[in-house]
């Protein structure tokens, strides 16, 4: 039996049809690229067409389309010719850019390259028509190329896509949690909205920075806008609370409601350790006091830290 496999590979690497196969595909390969270079204007004229009127890229006008037609045909063809996609996809990504702010949707993307794919196809059928199975074997090489010039030109918008996606949300979440400067040394925090722990956290991150950048001595969160917070978001709360005084910032908390004094009560908070005022108003009072008892106190003393002698 050892024998006969051996034999069997033996056979079969000594066989030449595996390379000669490898030889055709790649002739069949160049005899399509040559073809579609030498009908490149009718081809990519056929193909704007062919967009314009299945209503694609409609955000577009006409000549935009045949642009980038023309840009998406020259890289096609070069990724068939080379076998290579990394043009292809950085192409890809460019072009991402500039049409996903304009409403272009992952569908008209995926629309264009398959109609890209049948214009070609019919081309290809018009040309060998008289000679089918060399028309199947040109086929052949070509369906594997086209298929993963879709995928890449369908991978790289969704990927350009999620990317814009995640940059917007962030935007959102800063400008939903803006740190205001009031003046020297005082900011203020407004919270409005769903407090998720990826909120939390960032805020955090935006009110230690801006504590460190503007050397602040009081800050000012107010949660008026907040209606629930869970415990995991309150016992944050307290940690930024806790973060901030170790920059050398007190922090006074205004606007809590019924509800979630409630649950920092129920797990456990240490109100002692938070300096809280009913609303906004009487929290930037409170500041206020605070920066002015600091700068009146004379000598070493001036820069001691005001406590949380606010609670009453």
């Amino acid at each position: 039996m050892e024998t006969k496999k051996s034999m069997s590979v033996s056979t079969r690497a000594s066989d030449p049809s595996a390379g000669a196969l490898t030889e055709s595909s790649a002739g069949l390969l160049r005899e399509l690229v040559a073809h579609l270079r030498q009908n490149r204007t009718q081809l990519r004229e056929e193909w704007a067409r062919r967009i314009t009127r299945a209503e694609l890229l409609t955000a577009m006008t006409e000549e935009e389309i045949f642009a980038e037609a023309t840009a998406v045909y020259d890289n096609y063809v070069e990724a068939l010719e080379t076998g290579t996609f990394e043009a292809l996809q950085a192409y890809s990504r460019r072009l991402s850019e500039r049409i996903i702010p304009r409403g272009v949707e992952t569908d008209e993307v995926v629309g264009i390259v398959l109609l890209l794919r049948d214009v070609l196809a019919r081309s290809l059928f018009n040309k060998y028509q008289d000679n089918v199975e060399k028309l199947n074997r040109i086929l052949d090489s070509y369906e594997p190329a086209a298929n993963r010039i879709a995928n890449t030109v369908a991978v790289g918008f969704v990927e350009e896509r999620e990317r814009i996606i995640r940059q917007q949300q962030e935007a959102i979440r800063e400008l939903s949690t803006p740190v205001l400067q009031v003046r020297e040394r005082l900011l203020i925090l407004p919270i409005i909205g769903v407090i998720d722990p990826q909120r939390a956290r960032q805020l955090t991150e935006q009110l230690l920075r801006a504590i460190r950048a503007n050397r602040a001595k009081v800050v000012v969160i107010d949660v008026t806008g907040v209606a629930a917070m869970d415990s995991g978001v309150a016992n944050h709360l307290v940690q930024t609370v806790e973060a901030s005084r170790l920059l050398g910032a007190t922090v006074i908390v205004t606007g809590l409601s019924p509800e979630i004094a409630q649950t920092l009560v129920t797990i456990g908070v240490d109100l002692s350790e938070m300096a809280t005022v009913g609303d906004l108003q009487g929290g930037i009072e409170e500041a206020e006091r605070l920066l002015a008892d600091r700068a009146a106190i004379p000598g070493p003393q001036a820069g001691r830290e005001p406590g949380t002698e606010l609670n009453r």
